[in-house]
């Protein structure tokens, strides 16, 4: 069973002066065998919110339907959209439960979320055990975070600007594709504003052919 639910995986979130920078690699892993070389980690919750995914994978892609779903009932009922916090606060609802859930296999999920409502920029992180944390520089998720945190912890300064921001996460992804089994295959970086939610890039590993 501990092999079974052995993943790995990299993401990133980086709070600069007018965006938020959310990154991830493309592999996914079921313990020690790849399954997918162009694995989706980025996701939109809504047209301001978007998340990093970590975690098993069924339960990732159950939540996030539920959340989409719920954000979208409520905007319905409350006739504005649902404030980030308010958005953090529900998914982390949600997690708590899963996780509280019996299961042959646990339900553990990883969530970096971040949007940008009317009181500004805003990211949680949001743990397995469905607790919340806003976070105002930087976070890391996943197996490769300890090599992502190494570069964070240097080269991180406050007020960065969205050009810096991109390539100090292309920088820290790259540390943990290089060092960790559990992360690779690629990079994508979306970028969170005022404006909404844009793909900044996306790159895969090209493979060699035998």
């Amino acid at each position: 069973m501990s092999e079974v639910l052995k993943t790995g995986t990299t993401t990133l979130g980086l709070v600069c002066k007018d965006v938020i920078v959310l990154a991830t690699d493309k592999r996914a892993t079921a313990g020690d065998m790849i399954v997918q070389k162009r694995a989706q980690k980025l996701h939109k919750l809504a047209a301001n919110i978007a998340v990093t995914i970590a975690g098993s994978v069924s339960d990732v892609q159950v939540l996030i339907k539920m959340i989409r779903a719920e954000l979208k009932l409520k905007e319905v009922r409350i006739s504005r959209r649902a404030t980030v916090k308010e958005a953090a606060n529900l998914l982390s609802n949600y997690v708590y439960s899963n996780i509280r859930s019996f299961s042959v296999i646990p339900g553990v999920t990883h969530f970096l979320l971040a949007g940008f409502d009317e009181s500004g920029l805003h990211m949680y992180d949001i743990f397995p055990d469905g607790s919340v944390t806003e976070i105002d520089d930087y976070v890391s998720s996943g197996s490769g975070s300890v090599f992502v945190y190494g570069v964070l912890e240097s080269n991180y300064k406050k007020g960065m600007d969205e050009k810096e921001a991109i390539d100090l996460a292309t920088r820290s992804v790259n540390a943990s594709l290089q060092r960790d089994t559990g992360s690779g295959n690629g990079l994508e970086i979306w970028a969170v504003d005022k404006n909404g939610i844009r793909v900044v890039t996306e790159k895969l590993v090209a493979e060699k052919l035998v």
